[in-house]
């Protein structure tokens, strides 16, 4: 049986001047017409904050580039589940955060496939089989299956605190240690890019840092002043037309928030040979949900609480949880093998719809089903890859760009 958290912890004066300016007046539930302007403003906020991270991107190794690029790209999600732990709205803290990481493998990731299967036939006439990813690449797979193992954690004690958010900063603070012993990319791809991330990528230096900096702080400042009245026109929406607050925030702000990554992630996946990377920044998002998002909410609601605090996760955010975690367990395993293949694309995006559709049908309860098949699928695989005693090629990969960068 999974034990709860004592609400009885010790109060602590440090954290009573430990303000979170975000998040300082109440929660307040907008108008819902308020969601004509918050939405583009959240959207511009995005796409200001992906120019920025596009243009950095080549002057640093292109694995800390995308690190960083999908942190960035997500910071609307940090808003929206900052504003919800600061304001303790407990039973709606996981929702933005699950249905984003699902949207990512179990959308993104197959549309990936779809557009650079469909350059690939225009330009050969033939079908592309499978996307092969860098070796370098590893390193994002299985910076994405270790966090994965420790939200397995998570979801069995049913509950998060800092000693968790302590843990996850560590994992991502070795991943990115990792990736920035990598060599910086070329510039061949510079004029791929969009008008404006190859203006800033080709302008003189200080104009370029300007740029850079220009739009991380003019998209973050929007995000600021947006976030909350964005929030509370989602839940007034969902208050008019009768639907559940939690899927709203779950599906809709993820939604919005993930669009201008997605438009960006595309254009590379057009490229056929940028197809790998298309993957990679989507997968380097899903790491900073698991590990930074995740280490974000206790502390966020600690610091609202002026007290080390916890928080239990009810039975609906416990099966949410489980069915994020398995769906991106089998993701995990799909790039095991260092490709993604079309029939990987297919059955993501198969179980991702069925999520929607079968329980129109046969109720909720066929959702339960969904997470048992994902989850008996990444330990058959796995099971399968201890049995066989033979290193995958991620692993393989992954001990070669090791001994190569990092301890050499």
């Amino acid at each position: 049986m999974r034990r709860l958290p004592s609400p009885d912890r010790p109060r602590l004066q440090f954290f009573s001047w430990l303000p979170l300016l975000l998040f300082t007046t109440p929660l307040r539930e907008s108008s819902a017409w308020a969601a004509l302007w918050t939405t583009p403003c959240i959207l511009l906020a995005s796409i200001v904050i992906t120019w920025g991270a596009e243009s950095a991107q080549f002057f640093i190794a292109q694995g800390f580039a995308l690190a960083m690029l999908a942190w960035m790209q997500t910071l609307p999600e940090f808003a929206v589940e900052g504003v919800l732990a600061w304001h303790q709205q407990t039973a709606l803290l996981i929702a933005n955060l699950t249905g984003a990481l699902r949207l990512l493998t179990g959308l993104a990731w197959p549309l990936i496939y779809c557009t650079a299967a469909f350059v690939h036939r225009r330009r050969t006439g033939r079908p592309l089989r499978y996307i092969a990813l860098d070796r370098a690449h590893s390193i994002e797979v299985f910076g994405l299956l270790v966090p994965l193992l420790y939200a397995l954690v998570i979801w069995y004690k049913a509950y998060l605190d800092l000693v968790d958010a302590a843990v996850l900063v560590a994992l991502y603070a070795a991943y990115l240690l990792v990736l920035s012993k990598l060599p910086p990319e070329t510039h061949e791809g510079v004029q791929e890019l969009e008008t404006i991330p190859r203006s800033i990528v080709l302008a003189r230096r200080p104009v370029r840092i300007a740029a850079i900096a220009g739009c991380f702080l003019s998209g973050g400042a929007l995000i600021y002043f947006t976030a909350e009245p964005f929030l509370g026109s989602l839940i007034a929406v969902a208050t008019a037309l009768g639907i559940p607050s939690f899927f709203v925030i779950q599906w809709f702000a993820p939604i919005v928030s993930e669009f201008p990554e997605l438009a960006s992630t595309f254009y590379f996946a057009r490229q056929e040979e940028n197809a790998p990377v298309a993957i990679m920044n989507i997968t380097s998002s899903n790491i900073n949900q698991w590990t930074l998002l995740m280490a974000m909410l206790p502390v966020v609601f600690s610091m609202s609480k002026r007290v080390p605090s916890s928080f239990a996760l009810s039975a609906q955010q416990d099966a949410e949880l489980l069915l994020t975690i398995g769906q991106s367990l089998v993701a995990v395993v799909f790039l095991l093998n260092m490709e993604f293949a079309w029939w990987e694309a297919l059955v993501m995006f198969s179980l991702f719809t069925a999520q929607f559709l079968l329980p129109a049908f046969w109720g909720n309860g066929v959702r339960v089903w969904i997470t048992y098949i994902f989850i008996a699928w990444a330990l058959l695989a796995f099971a399968r890859i201890i049995l066989r005693r033979r290193k995958p090629a991620a692993l393989e990969s992954f001990l070669e760009t090791w001994r190569r960068y990092v301890v050499r």
